[in-house]
């Protein structure tokens, strides 16, 4: 190999490595970026452990404290088996352009001290205009879904992420059910089957 080939070559590795020392960096950037609005998430939603805040606030309960069985169906969501425990919703938010610091659902549990706030989600209705599946906290929404009836209209045809923010989830953070979450000691629980896809962008 000659002197120039040689050169040319360390050159080579020495660019290669300092791309992906880069890409490195870059990638725990975004990261520590993304747990930090998490973090600022957390901390706005604090108020909302008290769920009569979230009531005043227009966070209304559908009451039924939703949980799955994990079954798989054709054509239809698949959610591992967990809770998604009890929706308080805001119906006036649903629609408007998504919020990250204000999601349209705050989910609680229901425990023997009450209701415990342990997780959140955004809805976003499908339109003619979507041209895409919508993202938050670079994670991409489920769907398009029927509504969850008989909680919510099947008319509803929507995309949903879940972001589980005050209860650990061994399913990762973002899936959208939670082992560790509980309806037995809820007044109406709701044993739901798998959500039916919808066509549109995915």
């Amino acid at each position: 190999m000659t002197r120039t080939a040689r050169l040319g070559r360390c050159g080579v590795l020495v660019l290669a490595g300092l791309i992906g020392t880069w890409l490195g960096t870059a990638a725990a950037q975004a990261e520590d970026a993304g747990k930090a609005d998490i973090e600022a998430l957390k901390k706005s939603l604090a108020k909302y452990e008290d769920y009569t805040a979230a009531v005043r606030d227009l966070y209304l309960s559908t009451v039924g404290c939703v949980h799955y069985a994990g079954e798989k169906a054709a054509g239809a969501m698949y959610y591992p088996k967990g809770a998604m425990g009890i929706h308080f919703v805001n119906v006036p938010s649903i629609g408007r352009p998504l919020d990250p610091m204000k999601p349209n659902v705050l989910i609680y549990e229901p425990t023997k001290k009450g209701l415990k706030l342990v997780g959140v989600e955004w809805l976003m209705p499908l339109t003619p205009d979507t041209k895409e599946a919508p993202t938050l906290f670079g994670q991409k929404f489920m769907g398009p879904m029927e509504g969850h009836y008989p909680l919510i209209p099947r008319e509803f045809v929507h995309y949903d992420l879940h972001a589980w923010l005050f209860r650990d989830n061994p399913n990762g953070m973002f899936s959208p059910t939670n082992p560790n979450v509980k309806c037995t000691k809820a007044d109406f629980p709701m044993l739901e089957k798998p959500t039916k896809m919808m066509p549109g962008p995915m």
